[in-house]
């Protein structure tokens, strides 16, 4: 798939920027109702947050700035998908479903942040069980199952929400020995 993005001439950059645009897409469907629509488009959109750096390795355009893009956009994609998940649970008047999607954001964006707080104190942090990979497939499959059976939706955002709140709770565990470590040593 990288090859083929390499022959299109399509930069790393514009590669991840197309997810956030498959991002609003899926918000916007997903907000009217359309969730397996919306489901599959976030599943299609992964795969440009899959390989643009794929592609920036393979081309020699890797760059500080198309890291600090590629994880901006992770983060504003993800939002933006709960954001039109959350209009559909609004529109809806289910409450708690709504706090649902606060909570699943709220957790996404702690594992993001225990990892580039980490790694800002010197310590690799990608580990854990519910990283961004792993909430776009669940989400994406939840969501399109959620076309045919809602409970399938809520399903998946409260084991979105618990096992990122295990993964941040993992990476600050980890990123403590790993401090203490490197002051003991």
């Amino acid at each position: 798939m990288a090859s083929a993005l390499i022959k299109l001439r399509l930069s790393p950059n514009v590669l991840t920027l197309s997810g956030m645009l498959f991002a609003s897409v899926s918000a916007v469907l997903l907000g009217l109702g359309y969730l397996a629509a919306g489901g599959v488009v976030v599943l299609g959109g992964s795969v440009f947050d899959t390989f643009d750096g794929a592609v920036a390795r393979a081309t020699g355009r890797e760059s500080a700035f198309g890291a600090l893009l590629d994880s901006t956009v992770d983060r504003v994609s993800e939002s933006i998908v709960l954001l039109g998940l959350l209009v559909f649970y609004v529109g809806r008047a289910a409450e708690w479903q709504s706090a649902l999607v606060l909570v699943a954001l709220a957790g996404s964006y702690m594992v993001s942040y225990v990892r580039a707080r980490a790694e800002g104190l010197g310590v690799d942090c990608e580990i854990g069980i519910m990283q961004r990979p792993q909430r776009v497939f669940l989400l994406g499959a939840g969501l399109i199952v959620g076309q045919w059976w809602l409970p399938a939706v809520w399903l998946v955002l409260t084991v979105v929400s618990a096992l990122s709140v295990v993964t941040a709770l993992h990476r600050v565990l980890y990123a403590r020995r790993a401090l203490a470590e490197r002051e003991r040593g």
